[in-house]
């Protein structure tokens, strides 16, 4: 392959670029996120959208219990969390997270309907990492994760 590139029309200053483009490439490393939603449509759509757009690899859990579990286990790069659960709310999930020593630094991206009701205050003193309004656009989803968390998104 080198020698295909020394031979077009690309000069060194390309090739160099290129090389090391190519070498940051290869070690980006693959992101794993959790998703925390007692909705299964709305963890498959979520799933589906990080697995094929981002090119990450997710895990689901259908409460906050669960979810808590997997992420103290897995050690997720980040967890997308819902808000309004039955068994344990993402308030309290949030609350857990930031008080467990294996998952205070994991980024926490809340996923909501209630968008306006919600307690901005408190969420910054838990160190929320950002919002997300539902519905959300499948499409956009990933590259809205990406820019929250500072990640390379291609």
């Amino acid at each position: 392959m080198l020698d295909m590139l020394k031979q077009s029309n690309l000069n060194t200053y390309d090739l160099t670029s290129f090389l090391q483009m190519s070498r940051e490439i290869m070690t980006v490393k693959v992101r794993r996120v959790l998703i925390i939603d007692d909705e299964e449509d709305i963890r498959e759509v979520v799933e589906l959208t990080l697995q094929t757009i981002g090119g990450w690899q997710v895990m689901t859990a259908a409460s906050g219990i669960e979810g808590l579990a997997i992420a103290q286990t897995q050690k997720p790069d980040a967890i997308l969390l819902d808000m309004m659960m039955p068994d344990l709310d993402g308030l309290g999930t949030l609350a857990i997270l930031r008080a467990t020593q294996e998952t205070q630094d994991i980024p926490v991206i809340l996923i909501t309907a209630k968008e306006k009701n919600l307690d901005r205050n408190r969420l910054r003193v838990l160190g929320l990492t950002a919002i997300i309004a539902k519905p959300f656009d499948p499409m956009n989803l990933a590259k809205e994760v990406a820019n929250y968390l500072g990640w390379v998104y291609i």
